[in-house]
């Protein structure tokens, strides 16, 4: 497998936007215009898009038809879309708005045979889980509560439930630019050892990248990088070919 670059887009209230450590009140503005930059994205070089509706995770309405609008801006790029999808309805509706794979979060943390039932209706391929790590713990309700298991127990479980795609987000450094968290990122594969991981949080420039390609994590699958983006840390060939590695 090619690990990939996967360029974040946040929705909040119809914009770009990105959080420092998941906190609403601390966000910042990229863009009014959220299908734009997707498609800016893509004609940058991404093949999937990382996409997160805050206004649902944090328990507001559902941005379904800028969703739609935006994943079918940048057809056929897999878009992997996340954020308040909290039910099997719920997934299915995102699925046919065109989004590649869906992302459970806290849905699979309150209830993880639901992750199952998700891989069961929609297909491995299809369906993410969210291990957002907030103090030692699994985040729900867009990160406001850091109640459930620890990462091992998580993984564990969700790959019982035969969860193949997990995101792990190192919520303390999501928007720091400081590097991801390699000992959770660690403690998932080896909880897990057959997953599919895409590392989350902390993406600050190539060397971080670098690292990460270099950690061995097993089934390593891609990255997601967000503010380093947006402020011309890398770019997002730069960053693939990093993840690549040596050809």
């Amino acid at each position: 497998m090619i690990p990939r670059l996967y360029p974040a887009i946040d929705l909040l209230e119809g914009r770009a936007v990105r959080l420092l450590r998941g906190e609403r009140k601390h966000y910042k503005i990229y863009s009014e215009d959220p299908a734009a930059q997707a498609r800016q994205f893509v004609e940058q070089g991404a093949s999937e898009l990382h996409l997160v509706d805050l206004d649902a995770a944090f328990g507001g309405k559902r941005q379904a038809k800028l969703i739609e609008r935006i994943v079918a801006s940048v057809a056929p790029a897999l878009v992997q879309v996340g954020g308040g999808i909290r039910t099997l309805q719920a997934a299915e509706e995102t699925l046919h708005a065109g989004a590649g794979r869906i992302i459970l979060g806290t849905a699979a943390v309150e209830k993880p045979a639901l992750a199952g039932d998700a891989v069961e209706k929609f297909g491995v391929d299809r369906v993410a889980c969210g291990l957002d790590i907030k103090e030692g713990r699994a985040a729900t309700r867009g990160w406001t509560e850091a109640r459930g298991p620890a990462a091992r127990e998580l993984a564990a479980e969700l790959a019982a439930q035969g969860v193949r795609w997990m995101v792990v987000t190192a919520v303390s450094r999501d928007g720091t630019l400081e590097g991801f968290d390699l000992a959770l990122l660690r403690a998932v594969t080896q909880a897990a050892p057959g997953a599919h991981l895409i590392a989350s949080g902390g993406a600050g420039d190539l060397s971080h990248l670098r690292v990460l390609a270099a950690a061995g994590l097993h089934t390593f699958a891609g990255a997601i990088a967000g503010t380093a983006l947006y402020e011309g840390r890398f770019t997002i060939r730069e960053g693939q070919a990093v993840l690549e590695g040596p050809c």
